[in-house]
């Protein structure tokens, strides 16, 4: 498995190395986001590890970039950042998910294998429909009525979840096991944010709507209103 890791910190960035050769995982480095684009947009990898505070380039603007050229790379962002606005901007531009340093190795570790099984298990020659909204899992693609529907990766993902149970009320809890494979604090409103985004996108201005709350129980995907 091939890692790119952005990391400007050259105490962290080598701990994070060592540490990930010792698991087998085959390491490229860069030490700031001009040349950690640079990189990320010239090779495949399988993962790209990505701080937020960084020289030349921050790393929103970098994952934003590296979204725009590959869509289905894994992307994980470290950062010293870690209320529930500077997750839901990492997470907005484009990662997959967010660990706040500090952190214990072995839980980056976890946070890696998850994305692994994530990209893994995502099925690639799907299409799934729902009215006339239209999700193209081979092209990362969506569009309703006709109209192509602009989504990051994070917005992609908790769609595709929905869909894929249609018609069957789900929880917080459920969307943040499912689609974000992490923890986040109970009382963080990171889910209602993603379902308004999605909101404004593909119900705002079309009928009938999708998205539909179930006050104290979750969200449920259906034509009816």
């Amino acid at each position: 498995m091939k890692i790119l890791l952005v990391e400007d910190e050259p105490k962290v960035a080598s701990f994070i190395k060592k540490g990930l050769e010792e698991q087998s995982y085959e390491v490229s480095q860069a030490f700031d986001g001009f040349f950690g684009r640079k990189l990320a947009l010239e090779n495949d990898y399988d993962l790209i590890i990505l701080d937020v505070i960084l020289p030349q380039l921050n790393g929103l603007e970098v994952c934003r970039e590296i979204r725009k050229h590959n869509p289905s790379v894994s992307i994980l962002m470290l950062t010293a950042l870690g209320n529930t606005d500077d997750k839901i901007t990492g997470l907005d531009s484009g990662a997959d998910d967010y660990l706040v340093k500090p952190f214990e190795f072995k839980e980056l570790l976890a946070r890696i294998r998850a994305l692994t099984r994530r990209a893994s298990e995502s099925p690639t020659g799907e299409v799934l429909r729902m009215a006339d909204l239209e999700m193209n899992l081979a092209r990362k693609t969506v569009t309703r009525a006709g109209q192509p529907i602009s989504l990051t990766a994070r917005e992609f993902s908790l769609l595709y979840f929905l869909l894929r149970n249609r018609d069957r009320v789900v929880s917080r809890v459920d969307i943040i096991e499912q689609v974000w494979e992490t923890s986040f604090d109970t009382g963080s409103n990171v889910i209602d944010v993603y379902i308004n985004f999605l909101r404004k996108k593909i119900d705002k201005d079309f009928s009938p709507k999708l998205i539909h709350t179930l006050v104290g129980m979750g969200y449920v995907m259906k034509e009816q209103e």
